[in-house]
């Protein structure tokens, strides 16, 4: 599965993401899974800060799809923690077109993996999942209308303090193209005014319009349901 990430930010990946999307995630997502039992599909389940909320907020059995080597180890990390959970959550490292599973699931899962697929694997993904959800399926993912950014100088997104070192991100939008945009992520850790490393990504997300998803989805046989601001919930129908 294409994505924007690489070795260099997993050890900013928990410090981030806990204070950046995931407590909005924790509050809005579980009333969309209520009535949920049975399974869960998650695609993109990450270092699995997502995977082990769904398991708090449903008894369904998790399938937790994480294609990156180091994500999957953060994920089974996380997963030893918590041991209660080993017998409900498997984890997946396959790509997701081509994810098999024994009976359909009762919900798909994507948090912030829509930027990270490319129009053409996007297009392919939506039919896949709709043969993977039971009828009347739920598939919710998160999502940020009105296109890709505008280009922009660099700067910080965030600044994190652990022990005597600041973990900070940065980044600058290099240009944008349709759907797709370039970015620069700057990863530095620092002590006082020293810097002890910088590294950096550059590489492509996406961004689709409204009707662009609404015409994907309901050609993959999917209805739209009611969602909060920041999340799409579709049906299949």
């Amino acid at each position: 599965m294409p994505a924007m990430t690489d070795f260099i930010s997993f050890p900013f990946y928990d410090l981030f993401h806990e204070n950046g999307h995931i407590p909005r995630v924790r509050e809005q997502l579980p009333p969309l899974l209520a009535g949920v039992r049975r399974s869960i599909l998650e695609i993109g389940a990450g270092s699995g800060l997502v995977t082990t909320s769904l398991a708090d907020w449903t008894p369904a059995e998790i399938f937790a799809l994480e294609p990156s080597d180091g994500m999957r180890a953060l994920l089974l990390s996380r997963l030893a923690s918590r041991p209660e959970l080993l017998e409900r959550v498997t984890v997946l490292s396959c790509d997701a077109l081509s994810v098999d599973l024994d009976e359909p699931v009762e919900a798909i899962v994507m948090i912030n993996v829509m930027y990270a697929l490319e129009p053409d694997y996007r297009r392919r993904l939506w039919p896949v999942l709709a043969d993977r959800l039971e009828p009347g399926g739920l598939l919710v993912f998160t999502w940020r209308a009105g296109g890709p950014p505008e280009p922009r100088p660099l700067q910080e997104l965030e600044s994190r303090r652990v022990g005597r070192h600041t973990y900070s991100v940065l980044s600058e939008v290099l240009g944008s193209d349709g759907e797709a945009f370039e970015a620069r992520y700057l990863y530095r850790i620092a002590e006082g005014d020293r810097v002890i490393s910088e590294e950096e990504i550059t590489g492509h997300a996406y961004r689709p319009g409204w009707d662009v998803i609404e015409g994907e989805l309901t050609g993959a046989g999917f209805v739209q349901a009611d969602a909060p601001e920041g999340f799409l919930a579709w049906r299949l129908a």
